[in-house]
């Protein structure tokens, strides 16, 4: 079954709103066996709807609308839809006792505004929000299915979950999918692709892989569809242990696993802490490393130290040494993490000194430019890398490295 998605709303157009919804729709759809052909922003307009409606049906099987369902003059989703399939709009009693139930226990009176939104097509199916006052539709006409949700995130996904992707499984005979999730660090997309050029040829035509980049890591994904669940599962094992045989040393986790939390897990095992000293990356490990549930039982704390005078003054660092090898330096990068380690009391310690940018870059040592140390008591290993000239990136891609520099050493020591 192929799928499309059509966003309403004129605050999707002019940048005002992200379009999260569909990112949500799509992998919800896709993890049931269902296709996205394409997705599509409108505004709200009558015309549009309609035309982008009838364009989608000629693509797709299945047809998912979010937005303009409010009880304002600008939603104007629901009349427009009324007048596509030829419906009446009439109170629906079931919503109508829905939206009762909503806004009774929260002290709410109802209003003409409230009760406009239990006014629906005749010819709909009645889909139930449990988060709000606008009820979802399923309209059903030569053999296409459309399927209209509000555009608020926590309304949409109470629907899909609780009722849409249900339903999906029930009417429809879907083939299984499955998904696995490879976690890399270190080695550029493109690099990657070039080593797994054969294993990619090789695949069985059932099985896709994909490259998903991010600041300082990718994560290769495999998805395999077939009749049967288990079959395709087995496969899918068999086909992601040959991918981490080709890549292990890029590879640091699978699915959702986060560097942060298999550092936690490595750290608990050995009953050793960190601290971090961080310069350009201004804190950004020390959060990371604390959105871990339980990370106070290793994580002693961070110093960042973003101007020399502090480098000097807290850290310890010499003077001399900064104005011979600049802040940005294996020199300093260096004494930063033993500093830390040492005056914290810790077992393991991070630092990080680099030019974030967009400023501040020299011939020398231009906007990227970065060191990462990481110090036990046993080691200390200390890199240089060149990132890009974007700020944002650098800080993210730094913290990414720095972590998997120290789960490497972590392991290193076992």
């Amino acid at each position: 079954m192929i799928a499309e998605i059509i966003t309403i709303g004129d605050e999707i157009l002019i940048g005002q709103v992200i379009d999260s919804n569909s990112a949500f729709i799509a992998e919800s759809l896709n993890s049931i066996g269902i296709s996205v052909g394409q997705i599509t922003s409108i505004g709200d307009t009558a015309d549009q709807i309609k035309q982008t409606l009838d364009e989608a049906s000629l693509r797709a099987e299945l047809i998912l609308i979010t937005g303009g369902l409010g009880p304002t003059r600008d939603d104007i989703t629901k009349k427009t839809l009324a007048e596509y399939f030829g419906s009446k709009l009439i109170v629906n009693e079931e919503a109508l006792s829905m939206i009762e139930k909503l806004l009774t226990p929260r002290g709410v009176q109802m209003n003409e505004l409230n009760r406009s939104q239990a006014v629906l097509p005749d010819n709909c199916e009645l889909i139930p929000n449990r988060f709000g006052t606008a009820m979802g539709m399923w309209f059903t006409r030569k053999g296409r299915h459309f399927i209209s949700m509000p555009g608020v995130p926590y309304e949409m996904k109470g629907m899909m979950t609780g009722f849409i992707l249900i339903q999906l499984r029930e009417r429809f005979r879907l083939p299984a999918v499955e998904h696995r999730t490879i976690l890399t660090q270190g080695v550029p997309e493109s690099h990657l692709a070039m080593r797994l050029e054969q294993f990619e040829d090789q695949l069985p035509g059932n099985i896709k892989l994909a490259y998903l980049p991010s600041p300082g890591m990718v994560r290769l994904r495999l998805t395999a569809k077939g009749a049967e669940k288990q079959a395709v599962r087995d496969l899918l094992e068999k086909e992601a242990e040959k991918l981490v045989k080709i890549i292990p040393e890029a590879v640091y986790g699978q699915e959702d696993q986060k560097l942060e939390a298999i550092i936690g897990e490595l750290l608990l095992q050995k009953n050793a802490t960190l601290v971090t000293a961080e310069s350009c990356t201004g804190g950004t490990i020390a959060q990371m490393i604390v959105s871990v549930p339980g990370a106070s039982r290793y994580f002693a704390g961070s110093v960042v130290a973003y101007s020399n005078d502090l480098k000097t003054r807290i850290l310890g660092i010499d003077k001399a040494l900064i104005d011979k090898y600049g802040a940005v330096s294996r020199q300093v990068a260096g004494a930063m993490a033993e500093n830390v380690r040492l005056l914290c009391r810790s077992d393991y310690a991070i630092a990080t000194s680099g030019i974030a940018g967009p400023d501040g870059g020299t011939p020398d040592k231009p906007v990227g430019t970065t060191w990462i140390a990481v110090a036990s008591p046993h080691k200390m290993i200390c890199e240089p890398f060149q990132f890009s000239d974007v700020r944002d990136r650098n800080i993210q891609r730094t913290s990414v490295t720095a972590l998997n520099m120290l789960r490497k050493l972590l392991l290193a020591e076992n």
